[in-house]
């Protein structure tokens, strides 16, 4: 095929509507329904201030990543602009980090759906539940991107209204006292079992690593830049709105639970929405959360799918992968980007189907590093970008960060911080001996295609 200006080029097909669900989905996952009581016991009542200082570092980030995106909108984001102001190996480091993340975060989600689908069908193995969501998520994705944001909308939508519903029941039965015999329940279990802040500010401390990887996937909007039908006006909507939403859901939804159940019984039967809705009267609640688990698990799946291909086309452009990668379908999807990371997803299938009890049980923290880094380096490229500017082109800018410099210097110290805590967590602190690792293969690899040239 030949590889002309055309072939190369990916279509700005995604809306404004597909923008704002697009970062919602991918940043509220099956964390949210099954894993937050975890991060509950590690801060008490307290997990909602980790959650808000949380929310404004990545707001810093977002706005950081949405000053660049709106001035030069591209597909591939943060990559671009690394390769652009930081030197070419920041650019392969960045890209080729992120798509392994969206790469692990794939398999930890294909995971999960064969977990949740055996609940409804035992006798399926969950390899084979693997394999068929691959196989549609890859087909939704050669289909064109308005096919990707089309499902991505009503699978992320699908989520949005169980944590609407969950904390509209929950609000219910705290100032109303449906379920309970019309009695209130009140406030009072925010502070009445060991105080707002019962492990301390320690506890805060230690729950930030697990509250920042929560967040990972808002980035997606700066990846989707490139395809967006009017990127002046999406991306600073999608931004603005994602990250109060994103803290609406989050502090909304892990504040009912916490009044509702004492902070150290949340998810001590199972889900806490699961708990919330069976608490109203609701029948078959175990099954409508475990459908919402599953369409969250192939929404996050989906948006990787998406992420990883994206990823491969703009390094294949910036000469940091294969020139194979840049060619583009007549519909404007980088196939070949897609069905390279599907090929890789594949291991995942493989895995359930030889060790279904213990796929990937340190994910979170190995995807974890790999989001940091990407964060990381979206701060840097935006001080470069900015220091870039004459003082004319400065005062044009549509979308600035607020409070800069300042406001990136915080978020870089914060992202340290992250991952020194990382050390003192057992369960995360793998991902700090795979990082280096990683970063080694990625730094041979730059050097053997550079030899090459």
């Amino acid at each position: 095929m030949k590889d002309n200006h055309q072939d190369s080029q990916l279509k700005r097909g995604l809306s404004t509507r597909h923008m704002q669900l697009i970062a919602l989905g991918g940043s509220i996952g099956v964390g949210l329904f099954y894993g937050s009581s975890s991060t509950i016991q590690m801060a008490g009542p307290s997990i909602l201030l980790a959650y808000l200082i949380g929310g404004l570092v990545i707001f810093t980030i977002m706005r950081a990543l949405g000053e660049m995106a709106v001035e030069e909108p591209v597909s591939g984001s943060f990559s671009t602009y690394a390769n652009k102001y930081l030197g070419r190996f920041a650019g392969f480091l960045s890209g080729w980090t992120y798509w392994f993340m969206w790469i692990i975060v794939g398999m930890a989600e294909l995971t999960v759906v064969g977990v949740y689908i055996n609940y409804w069908f035992p006798d399926i193995p969950q390899w084979v539940t693997a394999l068929v969501v691959l196989v549609i998520m890859m087909l939704v994705n050669l289909a064109n991107v308005k096919a990707y944001g089309e499902f991505e909308f009503w699978f992320a939508m699908i989520k949005v209204v169980a944590i609407i519903g969950m904390i509209v029941l929950g609000l219910a039965i705290i100032f109303f006292g449906v379920g309970n015999h019309g009695e209130a329940i009140g406030l009072d279990n925010l502070w009445a079992h060991g105080g707002f802040m019962p492990n301390g500010f320690h506890g805060i401390l230690m729950s930030l690593v697990l509250v920042m990887f929560s967040f990972g996937g808002v980035e997606l909007v700066g990846i989707s830049a490139g395809e967006a039908k009017n990127p002046s006006k999406s991306i600073p909507s999608a931004i603005n709105n994602i990250v109060w939403r994103i803290l609406i859901f989050y502090i909304g939804a892990l504040g009912v639970m916490m009044v509702i159940y004492p902070w150290n019984e949340v998810g001590s039967e199972g889900s806490p929405f699961v708990q919330i809705f069976d608490y109203v009267g609701i029948p078959a609640a175990a099954h409508i959360i475990n459908f919402v688990v599953i369409t969250a698990a192939m929404s996050a799946f989906n948006s990787g799918l998406y992420g990883s291909g994206r990823m491969l086309h703009n390094l294949s452009v910036q000469k940091n992968a294969p020139k194979y990668f840049k060619t583009v379908s007549k519909n404007g999807s980088p196939r070949r980007g897609i069905l390279f990371s599907s090929a890789v997803l594949l291991i995942a299938v493989v895995l359930n189907y030889v060790v279904p009890e213990k796929v990937f049980i340190y994910i979170s923290a190995v995807a974890t590093v790999a989001v940091i880094t990407s964060w990381m380096i979206i701060l840097l490229a935006q001080l470069k970008f900015r220091k870039s500017k004459t003082k004319e082109e400065v005062a044009e800018l549509k979308f600035k960060i607020p409070l800069y410099p300042l406001s990136t210097y915080i978020a870089i110290a914060f992202l340290l911080m992250v991952i020194v805590l990382m050390a003192f967590i057992p369960d995360m602190r793998v991902a700090l001996y795979v990082a280096p690792v990683w970063f080694l293969i990625l730094f041979v690899g730059y050097k053997v295609i550079n030899v090459k040239k």
